[in-house]
């Protein structure tokens, strides 16, 4: 399940058409075909340009409707008289009509313009209501509604007033969502506070409508164009609403439509929306958008919602095979008192939605001698030599680091018959030797170990992979943060070290992140480095120990981690540190290379 924004993005012909772009989470927003538009305004408009779209899912799941305003607005405010309808059964492929009131209705002569117009299901009629904001000359902005004929190409009747506002003034605007048994009605107070208010009523054509007082926008300047949307599996509503004269968009959430918290904070969006309206979709139709307007981020990668794995599963690592162009995951089998584990298991994917379970590729009790329990926090890296393919798998077994090595990414691996790292570092103390991460760098070719908890270390491998090379070992702690599960990129000339916060048992389990011009070091700590934390809203805690995949070929990152398992691990206490669940979520980067924080997919 994902999320589908429908918005147009200025006040040119140019951008007054319809884009798109989908979401995992309804906050973190990419747009789609570039943020070019997906449906060409000079093809469906009178005007040459179209604004304010609203998409809705129809009743029987599989058709959706989508109206914009026909204007462009070089010929001023008051200069479009029309609307204009949209079909689609898949999303993709949209059939078009015009509706021009003043045509329709010749004795409209007085009409000055017609305004962002809307669609809902009216229950009681068993029809589509489409609303929108008209206006007289001489008079004000008032929502009217009519209904839409069966083809939804044309509406049925005259125009009606829908809301009639209590001191006649104007209101435009309007978004209607249904919500325990009334009709909520967002509106705009055009020229007397511009600012967004709600009326309510049991029935949408009654012309009875409780009118509420307080404004719901979270800010002091002016807004526009709100739209109202409820989180997938979640209780919760987003309020989002055009800032028009500052350029940009606010998002606010809310439980009971009254009382609104803003999120800004949480929200990203790789482009400027105005006026839009947000729906949910299947996988299947997030599949289709992708496939058919994916360029810009990568048509492949499908956005799912976490988390990705079914089952109690931690500390996951993930790589991307060249041999077999599959995705594979790595994770702590979890679920077991005290992480007492003694087996790993592999899941192949080439989507990073849909895995495969491919089995044990390496259990404790019948394929290592030196340890026979605590598996825990594994990584791997493929490594072609000649025309071969190598996997050298390094995981941590009795507080020790073993590695083991396969000709495939799905096994069977074998281990060596010793630890690697068994004893701490030189002037350390304290800690455990576990946590085990791999990295090649792209520069030297060298190949890197690091490991620790309580102390974060480096050592170069040598050549056959399943050594340390005398003398390279060395402590690169970055602060007192860390805590374990180091995890090291390479980007843009940078070396990015993340690591993990807390203790895995707490919800307060976090990641941090620090940057290095050399893979050992030292780290420099960004004023601003917490990257990924929990989410009371979404019932999101312990958030940790991650590692990072690249799309191949592509600026294209994703960051993979645990959690606790959702929503029951925060009522288990200790226990939910080993009941844990792996989840992947998009990693961005702003224009000075720093991290943008994550916010994590329910």
């Amino acid at each position: 399940m994902g999320y589908l924004f429908a918005y147009f993005s200025g006040n040119n012909m140019d951008q007054e058409q319809i884009h798109f772009a989908v979401s995992n989470d309804g906050y973190h927003f990419t747009a789609l075909n570039y943020d070019a538009p997906v449906i060409n305004s000079r093809e469906i408009s009178s005007t040459g340009g179209v604004r304010d779209p609203h998409i809705l899912r129809c009743e029987d799941g599989k058709t959706f409707y989508m109206v914009a305003t026909d204007m462009v607005s070089a010929n001023g405010w008051s200069s479009n008289r029309a609307m204009v309808l949209l079909k689609s059964s898949d999303l993709i492929h949209w059939s078009s009509a015009v509706v021009n009131i003043q045509k329709k209705y010749s004795a409209q002569d007085r009409l000055k313009r017609v305004w962002a117009p809307q669609t809902i299901y009216d229950k009681e009629a068993g029809k589509y209501l489409i609303y929108w904001s008209m206006m007289y000359e001489g008079g004000a902005d008032v929502i009217y509604y009519a209904y839409a004929n069966e083809d939804f190409t044309d509406i049925e009747g005259r125009p009606q007033q829908l809301f009639f506002p209590a001191n006649k003034k104007s209101c435009i605007d309007g978004d209607i969502v249904y919500k325990d048994g009334k009709y909520h009605l967002f509106y705009k107070t055009e020229g007397h506070g511009n600012g967004i208010k709600k009326a309510t009523s049991t029935s949408l054509t009654s012309g009875k409508w409780i009118e509420e007082d307080d404004y719901l926008q979270q800010t002091s300047n002016p807004v526009e164009g709100s739209g109202i949307f409820k989180l997938i599996n979640d209780d919760s509503y987003i309020l989002m609403y055009d800032m028009y004269t500052v350029g940009k968009y606010q998002f606010a959430k809310s439980k009971d439509l009254k009382t609104f918290s803003l999120v800004d904070k949480e929200i990203k969006m790789d482009f400027h929306p105005r006026h839009g309206s947000v729906i949910p979709v299947t996988s299947s139709e997030m599949d289709a958008l992708l496939d058919k307007w994916g360029q810009g981020f990568d048509a492949e990668i499908k956005l799912g919602s976490n988390p990705v794995l079914a089952g109690f599963y931690a500390d996951p690592d993930m790589i991307f095979s060249n041999k077999t162009n599959k995705y594979y995951l790595y994770p702590t089998s979890d679920g077991f008192e005290g992480w007492s584990g003694t087996y790993f298991k592999t899941f192949s994917s080439t989507n990073m939605v849909d895995w495969k379970d491919e089995g044990i590729i390496l259990d404790l009790k019948k394929h290592v001698k030196w340890a026979d329990r605590n598996a825990w926090a594994p990584c791997i890296i493929e490594k072609k030599i000649g025309k071969k393919y190598r996997y050298y798998f390094y995981y941590t077994a009795a507080q020790k680091i073993g590695v083991a090595v396969s000709s495939n990414p799905d096994g069977p691996f074998k281990d060596t018959g010793k630890p690697l790292v068994y004893e701490h570092p030189d002037g350390v103390s304290g800690g455990q030797e576990i946590d085990p991460d791999v990295f090649e760098d792209p520069i030297s070719k060298k190949t890197y170990l690091y490991w620790g908890n309580g102390y974060m270390a480096v050592a170069e491998l040598n050549e056959d992979m399943v050594s340390i090379k005398a003398q390279t070992t060395k402590v690169i702690t970055p602060d007192n943060t860390f805590r374990e599960g180091t995890s090291v990129f390479y980007r843009n000339g940078l070396y990015y070290f993340l690591w993990s916060e807390d203790d895995t048992r707490s919800p307060n389990y976090r990641v941090r992140y620090g940057i290095a011009k050399s893979p050992t070091g030292p780290i420099s700590i960004p004023d601003q480095n917490l990257i990924l934390k929990r989410d009371d809203l979404k019932g999101i805690y312990g958030t940790g120990h991650n590692s990072v995949i690249q799309v191949p070929g592509k600026d294209e990152w994703y960051i993979v981690y645990h959690r606790f398992q959702r929503p029951d691990g925060i009522k288990m206490g200790d226990a939910a540190g080993f009941h844990r669940e792996v989840c992947v979520d998009r990693l961005q980067f702003d224009e000075g290379g720093n991290i943008i924080p994550v916010v994590p997919s329910p």
